[in-house]
């Protein structure tokens, strides 16, 4: 597969099995997993053109495109897969899966910038979920489920014994410790229902208009899959409610934020939660940052999955150690602001 270096060649290699004739290509690199291009075409419309990362297989583009047509029939914006000229969702080059999506126009954000996008976010999210509440289709499932805290404790574990040498081991124990101590007081919650849900809803996958306050529709649709409610409100809480970015020093939960979206959020779909799943909310966002906190800790060893901004660290492994210290700092904000939290997640009711 070739690298980020040489992705031209194969991206236009890839554009050459569609219709329209690309005439700008050009990087976007707020992704952490896919490579992501935006072409303009010869006519002026807009696509977005992705290499997806090894872990995908082509049976996220089936997925995606069973859910973006049933999303599109519930009248939701939605990202659209362009078929090749053959009429095929993917295109294979260099052993790698290159698909092409329209192109919503708007904007995303790195980290909220007020509470009116908090609400918006939130009515959104609430909106896609009702939407996907009477999808029937079977998704193929290749990947493990991504919230499985005991499997990202023992990878992490593998990591460590495995690289002992890393420059970073000592400091990657020494987090380790601490998210581990973490993880021991966050209050255990109800096993929750299996539902239907975006899998990573974290702020920088909701598109907003070209003015940033409306939110428009959910992007990254590759994570789609049966989970608990509570695992993929906490993961969009964990994001959206740090008003820094994800691997600042001053990485926080803000309570006003939470409000916002949370509110924003319940007042489209709160009617379908059980009192079980309102429950967990806070709790999960806890857990949740932890989690993540231990997948940036284990690539912080292996510096293979994660994507880094060589512009500001070192290597990869430092700026992912950057980004486990923020989640585990947002936890510890939202752990002493939890029963405030918890009060306005009843508020909502």
């Amino acid at each position: 597969m070739n690298t980020d270096a040489d992705w031209l060649a194969s991206a236009r290699a890839v554009l050459d099995h569609y219709a329209f004739t690309p005439r700008c290509l050009s990087r976007i690199t707020q992704g952490l997993i896919n490579l992501t291009v935006r072409v303009t075409a010869s006519d002026g419309t807009r696509y977005v053109l992705q290499r997806l990362h090894p872990v995908f297989g082509d049976s996220v583009n089936v997925n995606l495109e069973r859910v973006t047509t049933h999303l599109a029939d519930r009248g939701m914006l939605t990202p659209r897969l362009v078929r090749t000229r053959d009429g095929a969702l993917s295109v294979v080059v260099d052993g790698a899966v290159w698909r092409v999506l329209s192109h919503v126009a708007g904007r995303s954000y790195d980290a909220l910038p007020g509470l009116p996008e908090a609400a918006a976010a939130g009515r959104l999210l609430g909106r896609f979920h009702v939407a996907l509440a009477d999808f029937d289709q079977p998704l193929v499932v290749e990947r493990p489920a991504v919230h499985d805290l005991p499997r990202h404790l023992a990878h992490l574990d593998a990591a460590l014994a495995a690289a002992a040498s890393h420059p970073l081991s000592d400091a990657v124990a020494a987090q380790s410790a601490v998210l581990r101590e973490r993880l021991d007081a966050v209050p255990p919650f109800a096993v929750q229902p299996q539902r239907l849900v975006h899998g990573d809803p974290k702020i920088s996958n909701v598109m907003f208009d070209a003015a940033g306050r409306d939110a428009l529709c959910l992007i990254d649709l590759d994570t789609l899959a049966q989970m608990p409610l509570a695992f993929e409100l906490g993961d969009a809480m964990r994001s959206w409610c740090n008003p820094h970015a994800e691997d600042a020093a001053g990485a926080r939960f803000d309570l006003a934020i939470f409000a916002a979206a949370i509110g924003g959020y319940l007042a489209i779909a709160g009617a379908a939660l059980t009192a079980a799943e309102r429950a967990a909310i806070v709790p999960a966002t806890r857990l949740i940052c932890l989690e993540l906190g231990a997948r940036f800790l284990a690539d912080a060893l292996e510096e293979r999955y994660f994507a880094w901004d060589a512009s500001r660290y070192a290597s990869r492994g430092a700026h992912n150690l950057a980004r486990a210290r923020g989640q585990i700092a947002v936890a510890d904000s939202l752990a002493a602001q939890s029963a405030a939290a918890c009060d306005i997640v009843a508020g909502c009711a």
